[in-house]
């Protein structure tokens, strides 16, 4: 019986094994068609990274993987960018203090001349193929010689062409004929972000050029207090003595600015470095070239931050813009129809957070050249158009030495517009007669000091020279004075 039971089994068993053996080739196809899928999927995920579709694709920001990425060398990089940042060197004349065994004995005991030479050095970047190089104001200023050493040691006397003390900027020109230079180009830092590579190349304690790496740590810094002009890309890359004028460069090799001051208790790299961004780099070394000298755009307004309380009642996620407190009559803001209680949010698509940054940003630009402001108004946000202008009236002013019998005697003033406020550094809507001198032994002295602003005499506003002439075109012994004394309102009485 069981010898008849054993066949049917037997098949049984075929039957099975045939059907597990045919189950399983198709779960094998169903699993291969199911990788190539998740395969092709994968492919067109990373293609753009990977592809040469386009350039833009090629510089996206991506994180490094592996080890082999980290290994990378930027070596190609600093072969490319290193010839174009220049060493600057500087001779200076001063007059030397006369010792005391000098003043007791004559020249026994000191030198028959009591002139010395002092020599110092910095960076600097060739921007322009007819041998324009930038670097720092405070590295040639006050040189009576400027000497230019390029990376291959070639050497070239310097000639200035534009310094500018508010921006800490200088533009330079060497001859070179018709010798090929190499340049740095500018990037554009509206796409900088915090955590983007660069490297700073330059001349650190004279030591010889000098490559170090590192990253954005922040971008407009506003609060710095380095130049008037302050809005600064921060780095941690090793900037020290030295690297003032060079260059700061992102990995495609461009100019992202120009390395000009350091955050040290000791004089030497703590990490914290501030470079002059592109745009104003570029703005100044085009007027330089251009027109030879630098004429600043403003808005003709002013503004005050917004705090959080004030951006909850605005209706902001955060703070962020200016408020507008003030504006000059018939100035760009006017005329583009902005108001007191307006809040800009945006220049040209680049977000403000004070009126520093606002003020740089305006003055990247060139006069006459139209901006884009993003502005809150009544809860609603609507676009803007200004053209920006220089501020009016004169950047030299008349000036004046004051005589006769009153209590500004002796002082020398000239008459206060925004354009000369603008140049000195103050605030352009200050109006008023400024004292620029005082001469010793003058009664002046008494009453008024360098930079004080005459705003009124015995209740009468003074706003030009003809008003004070005015004022001033009488016989007293009394005199009832206002001035304004670094912000700061002083009146009182004068007797003669």
């Amino acid at each position: 019986m069981s010898a008849q039971l054993r066949p049917p089994v037997r098949r049984n068993r075929a039957i099975i094994m045939t059907y597990v053996s045919s189950m399983t080739k198709h779960v094998s196809k169903f699993l291969v068609a199911v990788l190539l899928v998740l395969v092709a999927l994968v492919l067109v995920l990373v293609s753009p990274l990977y592809g040469s579709a386009s350039a833009d694709n090629f510089w996206e920001k991506v994180v490094p993987e592996n080890q082999a990425q980290i290994e990378l060398s930027y070596a190609p990089l600093v072969k490319e960018v290193s010839p174009a940042v220049v060493n600057v060197y500087t001779k200076k004349t001063v007059q030397r203090r006369t010792t005391m065994q000098e003043f007791l004995y004559g020249r026994r005991f000191g030198s028959p001349n009591r002139q010395s030479v002092q020599n110092s050095l910095g960076s600097g970047v060739i921007v322009g193929e007819e041998g324009i190089v930038v670097t720092n104001n405070h590295v040639i200023d006050g040189a009576d010689e400027v000497i230019v050493v390029l990376a291959d040691r070639r050497e070239y006397p310097a000639e200035l062409i534009l310094a500018d003390e508010r921006t800490d900027l200088a533009v330079l020109r060497i001859e070179t004929e018709d010798a090929e230079l190499p340049i740095l180009d500018y990037a554009s830092t509206i796409g900088v972000e915090v955590g983007d590579l660069v490297l700073a190349v330059g001349n650190p304690f004279g030591v010889g050029q000098t490559v170090t790496t590192g990253i954005i740590s922040a971008t407009a810094r506003t609060d710095v207090g380095v130049s008037d002009y302050a809005f600064f890309l921060q780095t941690d890359a090793a900037v020290n003595p030295g690297n003032s004028g060079g260059a700061l460069v992102n990995t495609r090799g461009e100019l992202v600015g120009i390395n000009t001051a350091i955050f040290s208790r000791s004089g030497g790299s703590n990490g914290i470095g501030f470079a002059i961004p592109s745009e104003m780099v570029k703005r100044v070394v085009d007027a330089a070239v251009n027109e030879g000298t630098i004429v600043r755009p403003w808005l003709g307004l002013k503004g005050q931050s917004v705090t959080f309380d004030i951006a909850k009642a605005q209706g902001l996620e955060r703070p962020l813009g200016v408020i507008i407190t003030e504006v000059y009559d018939d100035g760009p803001a006017d005329r583009s129809d902005l108001r007191r209680g307006d809040l800009i949010l945006s220049i040209d698509g680049r977000e403000v957070f004070d009126e520093r940054g606002l003020k740089f940003l305006a003055a990247t630009k060139s006069p006459g050249e139209d901006v884009t402001l993003r502005v809150l108004r009544g809860g609603n946000e609507q676009l803007i158009e200004a053209r920006l202008a220089p501020p009016p009236g004169m950047s030299e002013a008349e000036l004046v030495l004051l005589e006769g019998r009153h209590p500004f005697t002796g002082a020398e003033v000239t008459e206060l517009s925004p354009r000369l406020a603008e140049e000195l550094g103050r605030d352009p809507f200050d109006s008023g007669i400024l004292v620029t001198r005082v001469m010793r032994r003058a009664y002046a002295r008494r009453v008024v000091r360098s930079g004080d602003i005459i705003q009124s005499i015995d209740g009468q506003p003074i706003e030009t020279l003809d008003d004070l002439d005015a004022a001033l075109d009488r016989d007293s012994g009394r005199w009832e004075i206002e001035i304004d004394r670094n912000g700061r309102s002083i009146s009182g009485f004068v007797t003669l």
